[in-house]
């Protein structure tokens, strides 16, 4: 048997936002003083907010310091501060019938006998309560003091553009390295070949064979007609330029050889590899001096000063190394990388280096090692190649094929481009494995996984106006 039918089934459905607005507009016409406006803000409440506000904030103050009255000079009439509303110990100076309240916003100027360090050089904003209260915007921003960033505002480069590519090589090209005369400049390849290229046309001088397995450290030597190769074949040729040839090899590394320098002042190279110990040889004699031990991991990126520490070591195990060169030992180990270090540059004038590695990038000062601060961005890839030249420009080369361009001063990447792998090539070989400025500082080389060689350098068209510096200060800095 049916039940009776209610007139409930027959209710249209509605929502619950139709029905809270239904609703509100009900409580509107019976409460609301004036139909479709609010009512006008209540000054008794917005103080007792207020006094709530600055009870939280400053509750540990029971009274603000004396203010020398500087005011009575001039007008004759008391302004002195007072305490915050709502605070314990509140006062009011009357003077001819008439209540002054100040509200002291801001830090105060402590007497140099109890404090000369903390607010020593800030001053007090006193704002009198003649104003009603409902007529200031008061909020927390009011009472918080402002700091301006003092981060350095980086200067102003201009973008990078690629104007030249070279082909020659039948493999990954993995190192490069420039003449001190800046006439040309040689790079190494996983097709066991070190080719010299013309720095101005870009031609193709000499190629160099020796190698049985791919070319991964080259360095030019500003002393002597000598240039030096290393490789993954376990060897370290001396090569000399007067006859194109190999006059000396540099036997003792167990496994591949995977970065090279010269030292500057003194007749000795430094070489680092996969059994993860940095061999000191003696260029003349062909002797090792030192094996410097200390790392877990294979060394894959090493750069010599003229003063101490003479020798900086990355390595795979995440730690940078500084080397005393007089007796082989370790000086200071640096671990605030988290993955790999594999690439580093020293600045040519200050006495700081960066380190690239997949979680950061860092500077760090010398010859202390203190960690100065990171790159403000991250390039989040595996970053096999850095340089930086005497204008302050340092860019960072990824296993994308990803190139930034940095402020050396502020750690600001000021443009960030991709590189464009040569017709035939697939997507994925767009890598970059090693990048160096020529002696100039104006011209950039990188060496990639598409068997090619890009040249860069400014783009003289480029100005301030058409390429601005977008640079916001970061907030927070972190430490590590």
């Amino acid at each position: 048997m049916p039940g009776p039918t209610t007139e409930a089934e027959t209710i249209e459905p509605q929502s619950l936002k139709k029905l809270s607005i239904k609703s509100l507009k009900r409580a509107l016409d019976l409460f609301s003083p004036v139909h479709a406006q609010f009512p006008p803000p209540d000054p008794e409440a917005k103080k007792i907010r207020l006094s709530h506000k600055m009870k939280v904030a400053f509750g540990g103050v029971s009274q603000p310091p004396r203010q020398p009255d500087r005011s009575n000079e001039q007008t004759g009439t008391s302004s002195a501060p007072l305490a915050l509303p709502g605070l314990e110990g509140a006062k009011s100076t009357q003077k001819g019938g008439v209540t002054e309240n100040a509200l002291v916003v801001g830090p105060t100027l402590q007497p140099k006998g109890l404090n000369s360090i903390g607010t020593s050089g800030k001053s007090t904003t006193i704002i009198p309560a003649s104003v009603s209260s409902y007529e200031r915007n008061f909020s927390t921003s009011a009472l918080m003091e402002r700091i301006p960033s003092r981060w350095p505002r980086p200067e102003w480069h201009a973008p990078w553009k690629n104007y030249r590519v070279i082909q020659g090589h039948l493999g990954w090209v993995r190192s490069v390295a420039f003449d001190p005369s800046n006439e040309w400049f040689c790079t190494g390849s996983a097709d066991r070949t070190i080719k010299i290229w013309d720095v101005a046309t870009g031609v193709l001088k000499l190629t160099l064979t020796g190698h049985i397995e791919q070319v991964r450290g080259l360095a030019v030597s500003n002393r002597h007609t000598y240039m030096f190769s290393a490789g993954d074949d376990k060897q370290v040729k001396c090569w000399d330029l007067e006859q194109n040839k190999v006059i000396r090899s540099y036997h003792g590394h167990l496994s591949g050889v995977y970065c090279l320098a010269l030292h500057p002042t003194l007749d000795v190279l430094l070489t680092g590899g996969r059994d993860s110990v940095c061999r000191v040889w003696d260029i003349r004699t062909k002797m090792q001096i030192f094996a410097l031990t200390g790392h877990d991991n294979t060394v894959c990126s090493v750069f010599t000063r003229p003063t101490d520490p003479q020798v900086v070591t990355g390595s795979h195990d995440t730690t940078i190394k500084f080397w005393d060169l007089r007796y082989g030992k370790t000086m200071t180990t640096l671990t605030h990388h988290k993955k790999s270090v594999r690439a580093m540059t020293l600045h040519p004038k200050e006495n700081a280096f960066a380190s690239a590695s997949a979680d950061n990038t860092k500077k760090f000062s010398l010859p202390k090692g203190e960690f100065c601060h990171n790159m403000l961005s991250q390039q989040k890839t595996i970053i096999n190649a850095m340089a930086v030249n005497e204008d302050g420009v340092m860019v960072t080369g990824g296993d994308n094929g990803s190139i930034w361009f940095w402020d050396w001063k502020s750690g600001h990447s000021f443009q960030q481009t991709e590189t464009i792998v040569q017709p035939g090539s697939l997507e994925s070989e767009a890598g970059i494995y090693a990048a160096c400025y020529d002696q100039t500082g104006s011209r950039l080389v990188t060496c990639e996984a598409d068997k090619t060689i890009k040249m860069w350098k400014e783009d003289e068209n480029a100005t301030p106006e058409t390429h601005p510096v977008n640079f916001k200060p970061p907030k927070e800095i972190r430490r590590f």
